[in-house]
């Protein structure tokens, strides 16, 4: 597959995060042989242009291709904006590990973006000034027309970032598995079901992992993981527990205000982050 990120924007403010947020993304785009727009919701200084250039002065890959846009308005529609017309393939973000809830129900800039943005996004909540290398990047595998895509995207990151392991997590609704265990007859049945449900998974994933490239698989080790419970909230968990570098997720549907009184699939990661998070989305 071609490089899917081949101009990435990063939003930055003038935060006390601003430098090690602009190393890590400097360092993202370098590995994706992408071009690095840096965006600044707000006015125009002297002293900031010093700052942010001074900040550029340590980035470790000199030949990266950047530029600086100014622009004022409301954040998250500049940012909606300049993604749309400047025609961003990923759009790079800090983000709050944990919601509080506030911020869970009115929506944090990171959120509306994630639900409105036309690209993937990618949610970082551990940027480092030293490179911290990706070992173990896990994605879904859920069933549902986006996956391949989000699949490939997995693996493509993974062979940029030189990662060692890739997991795909296939979880499965636990309404699927509606046998009630009351005796040793009825284990034994939902034992098989599983194994069953476990099978034709992966399976479906098999097929799905013919067209990726053959020098995406080299010296990567690959799993599948199938998880019974609720979607979201349940590969959340595992990459938290298998302590993940990256989480690579189908980017989310429309979303409501039902969908967040009653949330589902990636409300309950972006609620309470495991680890940095890419959310991938088609672009037109």
């Amino acid at each position: 597959m071609n490089n899917p990120f081949k101009t990435v924007l990063f939003g930055f403010a003038f935060s006390p995060t601003l430098k090690i947020n602009v190393l890590e993304t400097s360092r993202i785009a370098h590995f994706f042989e992408a071009k690095l727009i840096l965006l600044h919701v707000g006015s125009k200084s002297e002293e900031k242009e010093r700052k942010i250039h001074e900040i550029l002065s340590h980035i470790e890959h000199k030949s990266l291709e950047i530029s600086i846009q100014w622009k004022t308005g409301k954040p998250d529609e500049v940012l909606l904006e300049t993604c749309q017309s400047s025609g961003i393939d990923l759009l790079i973000l800090g983000a709050v590990q944990h919601e509080n809830l506030y911020q869970f129900y009115v929506g944090s800039i990171a959120r509306k973006l994630t639900r409105k943005v036309c690209c993937s996004v990618l949610l970082l909540i551990k940027p480092s000034e030293e490179r911290v290398p990706c070992k173990h990047v896990v994605v879904n595998g859920l069933e549902d027309e986006e996956t391949p895509f989000a699949i490939s995207n997995a693996f493509y990151v993974s062979h940029a970032l030189g990662a060692k392991q890739l997991t795909i997590v296939e979880e499965i609704r636990q309404k699927e598995v509606a046998v009630d265990v009351e005796d040793d007859k009825s284990l034994k049945r939902v034992t098989i079901l599983k194994e069953r449900l476990k099978n034709r998974e992966d399976s479906r994933i098999r097929k799905i992992l013919k067209s990726i490239p053959k020098e995406f698989l080299e010296e990567l080790k690959i799993k599948t993981q199938s998880i019974f419970g609720k979607r979201g909230y349940s590969i959340g968990h595992y990459a938290e527990v298998v302590r993940a570098d990256l989480l690579v997720m189908n980017a989310p549907k429309k979303i409501g205000v039902m969908d967040r009184i009653f949330p589902h699939d990636i409300e309950y990661i972006l609620s309470d982050l495991p680890t940095d998070l890419l959310i991938v989305r088609k672009t037109n």
